[in-house]
């Protein structure tokens, strides 16, 4: 049976991803920084969950250990966890900006450098790294954020080269707008790591923190990411990069093709 490690289960897209993938018969260990959400991982079906928090390095070597005690291999890794931090850039303090990476960054490089030695010893697997339309193009008021996963985008890039004689696949996944807690959490962090009274862009936080509105265009459910994860599963040679919702395949396009200045006034009228 193929087993696959997925870190930041709680909500959204861990969440919809673990619980497709085991009924579709992959055994899946669904992971969470909380120990309080195990319970609930439980409650929702899934037979195999564990504690993990991707910035402790000790936790990521203890979850490899006891899923290679159950099983002797790891077929595929999935790096999903991560949050959004909001904010401009000069309104974020650099410890603010360390938070982010932390665990978009670091925690997923951890993580990976540690499943890489067990890939190799077992001859073959699969990384998949969740980066966003965010590594593409950059959002108003999403710098921390939108560079953490420029960040990913450049180490899985670099990991693609240097592990291209190996049976071993190092995967993006370019999500665009998915229904998730994710804007909840960015408001959160918005709210509490940024001096919002004392900002030139005041008015524009307390639009957003005042905002109702819970998807945006182009919007899909987190089901959409949970079938692109098992197609790479299942492939032989998965490509290296899968962009999922037309918002993606739309920006990365401009991205492509258009001049940084035309892409910048779509951008700031998308922000």
């Amino acid at each position: 049976m193929i087993n696959i490690v997925i870190t930041g289960c709680s909500t959204g897209i861990g969440l919809a991803t673990a619980k497709y993938l085991q009924s579709k018969g992959i055994k899946v260990y669904a992971t969470v920084r909380d120990s309080a959400h195990l319970s609930a991982l439980r409650g929702a079906g899934l037979e195999h969950v564990m504690q993990l928090d991707v910035t402790n390095p000790h936790d990521i070597a203890r979850v490899i250990e006891n899923v290679l005690e159950e099983d002797g291999k790891i077929d595929v890794w999935f790096n999903n966890a991560g949050y959004g931090q909001a904010g401009a850039l000069e309104d974020i303090e650099t410890d603010v900006l360390r938070k982010q990476f932390e665990t978009n960054v670091f925690g997923l490089h951890e993580s990976t450098r540690q499943i890489i030695p067990v890939m190799r010893q077992q001859g073959y697997g699969k990384i998949i790294q969740h980066s966003s339309v965010l590594g593409l193009v950059s959002l108003f008021g999403r710098g921390a954020y939108n560079a953490s996963k420029y960040a990913i985008e450049g180490l899985t890039d670099t990991l693609r080269l240097e592990l291209k004689d190996t049976n071993i696949y190092p995967v993006l996944l370019n999500t665009g707008p998915i229904t998730s807690n994710f804007r909840k959490t960015a408001m959160k962090t918005l709210r509490e790591r940024v001096d919002i009274e004392n900002s030139v862009f005041k008015e524009s936080y307390i639009k957003n923190l005042e905002s109702k509105k819970s998807k945006v265009p182009f919007n899909e459910e987190a089901i959409s990411v949970a079938e692109v994860v098992y197609e790479i599963i299942v492939a032989n040679k998965p490509k290296p990069r899968y962009y999922i919702t037309k918002a993606t395949t739309i920006l990365g396009y401009l991205k492509r093709f258009v001049s940084t200045s035309v892409l910048d006034r779509v951008l700031v009228k998308i922000g």
